[in-house]
């Protein structure tokens, strides 16, 4: 795993992103680069003139004002590089002035307290443990829903492109157009964005750093669902792969680990480290250990912060942001004299 790593700042900014071109007030020709090759017509538009309805999109396109080395196009067209395309005038809609309620206001409010980094495309929430990012059974208030309040003039939202655990604290990343959306849901489809998280676990794992690779599979009970270890081939099994390291121990009864998941499956990190006797303190579901006392002082509440998230910002440039120990965390870490700006050595983990 490598040198550790010099400490990165809580957030960076994208490195240099492009900026936006005005709207043509006159017909106007470009020339489709090498990193727009392979995008739809409509993307294309979207991604060159933010703020641009895609009502307005839609229509130019139908209308065959834009045209496509000379012949009309659909929205759904994948442009190739070089291709010459025609732009026609555009204009942004008018926007509608809404009147923001005092709930609504609130609830922007809670979202900008919460926000660890925020573009034009993008934001990054600190989501505190026990807020759900989705709503279930009997639910009201969850981040999907707090994120209605954000709505624009154009009906548009911003919208979850990954998910956390309810009692998981930490780095939720929240695109703010559909542009964005269809990037960043592609970089995590595609394994190109570095998670890291941080955990208090019961006992201190040996070798201090290492890998785990299972297959894991959900099962259902009356009450509620789980993920267990599986065999490969097993109905429903799929793999999943994490890195640890000891960052800290305390003593020998508990570590702080820095754990980096190389796959996104349900409860990975919690079934992983409860696979490998090392359940993660204040876990519900699967901390297993018989006869284990809480030492006093820490609160039963699940010990994991999605600490540190990496991801190429749709624009260019890298989004890189940190979250802080939520408070029940920080406390622990308090009581135990551990040090939370310590190196953390699972930086120079592979990725795979």
């Amino acid at each position: 795993m490598g040198q550790l790593a010099p400490k990165r700042p809580a957030a960076t900014a994208p490195a240099t992103l492009p900026e936006k071109a005005p709207l043509p007030t006159k017909v106007q020709t470009v020339t489709v680069s090498a990193d727009e090759a392979g995008m739809r017509v409509d993307r294309f538009l979207e991604a060159r003139f933010p703020g641009l309805s895609f009502s307005h999109i839609q229509r130019v396109v139908r209308k065959g004002e834009l045209r496509v080395d000379g012949k009309r196009a659909d929205s759904k067209d994948r442009l190739e590089e070089g291709a010459s395309v025609r732009i026609p005038p555009l204009r942004l809609d008018a926007p509608k002035l809404a009147q923001v309620s005092e709930a609504q206001q609130k609830t922007l409010d809670a979202l900008k307290a919460m926000t660890l980094y925020e573009d034009a495309d993008v934001m990054v929430l600190n989501k505190p443990a026990g807020l759900a990012v989705q709503g279930g059974s009997g639910m009201t208030r969850h981040v999907d829903q707090m994120l209605e309040a954000m709505r624009d003039a154009k009906g548009q939202k911003p919208r979850l492109v990954h998910r956390l655990d309810r009692e998981t604290a930490g780095c939720l990343l929240i695109a703010k157009t559909r542009f964005a959306a269809t990037a960043l849901t592609a970089s995590f489809r595609h394994r190109s964005a570095r998670k890291i998280y941080w955990a208090l676990v019961a006992g201190v794992p040996k070798p201090k750093q290492g890998r785990i690779s299972t297959y894991l599979a959900k099962e259902e009970n009356e009450e509620d669902s789980i993920m267990r270890v599986a065999a490969h081939g097993d109905e429903g099994a799929s793999h999943a792969v994490t890195y640890y390291a000891v960052v800290e121990a305390s003593a020998q009864k508990l570590a702080w680990v820095s754990l980096k998941p190389v796959t996104g499956r349900t409860h990975q990190l919690r079934a992983h480290m409860a696979h490998i006797d090392h359940a993660i303190v204040g876990d519900p579901k699967y901390f297993n250990k018989e006869n284990w006392q809480l030492p006093g002082g820490i609160q039963n509440r699940l010990h994991l912060l999605a600490r540190r998230i990496v991801i190429p910002h749709p624009r260019g440039g890298m989004i890189d942001a940190t979250a802080p120990l939520p408070p029940h965390m920080l406390q622990s870490w308090n009581l135990l004299a551990l040090e939370a700006d310590r190196f953390d050595p699972i930086e120079n983990a592979p990725e795979e």
